[in-house]
């Protein structure tokens, strides 16, 4: 009996553990605190394009740990993290539009408005870049109750 009810207690933990996980407010993947995989958020502005961050440049922010290539890059997210930062904690743009979360993937971006969304590869950005403006609308509709 103390078999099933270790075996129970770990199934429990497990569903706990996924829920907390979903409901993150940045995406990170399982097992791992780094928001937007590890790559610099602050180089898709200045770089125009997706640059790896450095463990010798991080930030705590929203409970996730943020990398940037350069120290220069790190100050300006210091200085203004929701400038930076991709919309709807870096979950793809397109899915939340559809009011559902899914992996952001860095490589799979867009700048609107200066604001950075990420999708959740090249067949879904194909979809978000049909409507950008209406999907942005119905995601920032979808986003306070998804967020919660």
């Amino acid at each position: 009996m103390s078999r099933l009810a270790a075996l129970l207690s770990l199934v429990i933990a497990a569903f706990s553990l996924q829920g907390a996980i979903a409901g993150d407010a940045v995406y990170t993947k399982r097992f791992s605190n780094l928001a937007v995989d590890g790559y610099d958020p602050v180089a898709y502005f200045t770089a125009g394009a997706p640059t790896k961050g450095s463990k010798e440049f991080s930030f705590e922010y929203k409970g996730a740990e943020w990398l940037f290539a350069s120290a220069e890059n790190l100050a300006k997210f210091k200085a203004d993290p929701a400038a930076f930062a991709p919309q709807y904690g870096g979950y793809c743009a397109w899915a939340v539009s559809q009011n559902y979360t899914a992996r952001g993937n860095p490589e799979y971006w867009t700048i609107v408005d200066n604001r950075l969304y990420l999708n959740y590869d090249k067949t879904i950005q194909a979809r978000w870049g049909k409507d950008i403006p209406g999907f942005i609308s119905q995601a920032d509709a979808n986003w306070p109750e998804l967020s919660k």
